[in-house]
Order: structure tokens, then sequence, then C-alpha cells
């Protein structure tokens, strides 16, 4: 199986460089998706990081509402702020990741005047399929496991924030190095919905998929285009930045 490692919403003093470390231990590279507004205080750790040989991708300016619920104008001024920030340590072409409210993926990501400026300035946007939610839940790794054996290529999102991947993440690591898995900082074609500015989809056309389950639901599976997620039937936990729970009929309202 194929593996991209991803983190977000860093960098953060005494995680991203312990993660980093963890990383450079077992000779490994990912992806970090950083927030502006943290990035502005803490450039060294991004800096560490692109030295290091990770990659370096932009992840909103604020990260507390989706590009697609924001006026055109917001939501621009989220990518131009933070790339501006992260500068020279941009990937060739450089790389947006949405905010996507805890994981999920909807026409909410990223509206049609962000979509416009993502693609005159050749941005490819990295999307995912695998959110074990290691912000809130403990047994993170084992659902990541769980995913990564039913996927041929999974892109993993883990947060280099307080009080999520660090405490497991060498333990996950270790066991999924075990499995013989080949890391990658490539992505499936299927997690670019534009590509160094070429669209591949339309993120109007883009169905609701949320990596958890919805209250009153067994058993929800939602398709994405051709990335799908299986939803386990439990209420929703809240984003790392925003508190949320929904029933079934909000969970699919996620997708306006």
């Amino acid at each position: 199986m194929r593996v991209t490692l991803s983190f977000d919403n860093g960098p953060t003093p005494g995680v991203t460089d312990a993660v980093l470390d963890i990383l450079g231990e077992r000779g490994l590279r990912a992806w970090f998706f950083v927030v502006g507004a943290r990035l502005a205080d803490h450039r060294h750790l991004a800096e560490r990081a692109y030295n290091e040989g990770h990659r370096i991708g932009n992840h909103t300016f604020s990260h507390t509402i989706p590009l697609g619920d924001r006026p055109g104008d917001e939501a621009i001024h989220e990518i131009v702020r933070t790339e501006v920030l992260i500068d020279d340590l941009a990937t060739i072409p450089p790389s947006f990741r949405p905010f996507g409210r805890g994981g999920a993926i909807g026409p909410h990501l990223v509206g049609q005047p962000a979509a416009d400026h993502l693609m005159e300035h050749g941005y490819t946007v990295a999307l995912w399929n695998n959110v074990p939610g290691d912000w809130h839940d403990a047994g993170w790794v084992e659902t990541c496991l769980a995913t990564l054996a039913s996927q041929d290529w999974s892109v993993v999102v883990l947060h280099d924030i307080a009080g999520a991947c660090l405490p497991r993440l060498a333990e996950f690591l270790d066991r999924l190095c075990d499995l013989d898995s080949d890391i990658t900082l490539e992505f499936p074609m299927d997690c670019y919905p534009i590509s160094a500015g070429r669209p591949t989809t339309s993120f109007s056309t883009l169905q609701l998929a949320s990596p958890y389950g919805c209250s009153e639901a067994d058993e929800l599976t939602l398709a994405v285009d051709r990335c799908a997620y299986r939803a386990s039937g439990r209420v929703a936990p809240a984003s790392p930045d925003r508190t949320v729970e929904l029933g079934l009929d909000q969970c699919l309202a996620w997708s306006r």
C-alpha cells in the first residue's frame, strides 16, 4: 500500500518540532499544511521542516470558515495572506489544502472565486481520504490503520497541534513501517481537484463526504467523485477549531 503523510494546522512550538524529530529518526518525509496565523509567529518551525526535506503547503490563514462559505474577496485573502508568509518555502507548483470542517469534503471547501484564483496562479489543491480524528479520539491509530487496509493509497491527515497525534505518533509510524508501506510525498490524482492550475473536477459537483458518522445512522456511505469515506454511525465530533454536534440531517447539510 502507498501512504502519504500530512500534518495540518501548525506550526506549533513543542509539537511540530517533536513531530519532526520522530519523522527524522525514521527517515520519513511528510507534508505540513500550515495555518498562516500560526506561521506568522513560528516560521522557524516551517523552515526546519523544509530544510529537512518535508513539503510545505497553504492551509488558509485563519482556519475558521471554509472558503466556499466566505465572500470571494475574503476567501482569496485567506490564500494570498498565507502564501506571502510561506514565500520561498513553497512547493512548485504551490500547494493548497482547504479547511474542511473536521475532514468533511464537499462544495463548501472552495467557492468559485477562490477556485478561479487557485487555477489562475497554478496551484495544486490537495485533498485527503483518511482522517482518523487524532485531535479527539485516543484510538485514532487503530482507526487509521483499519482505513489503510481498505485503500490502495491513503492520504492521512494528522495534526501538529496540542492534544492531537503526538503521544502516539511514534507507535503509529512504527506500525506503518511494519506493514512495509510505501510512504511517499506524492498524492493520488483523485485527491487533486486542481492540479498545477488545471481542474480535474468541479468543486460544485463534489458530494458530501465525512470521515465521521452521524447520529441516527448505523452506517452512512458518502462518495466524493473518486474519493470516498466510510462513516461509522457516531455523532460527528468537533473539528480542531470548532465545536459542533450534528444529527443526520445536519450532517447531510454540510454539503451546502
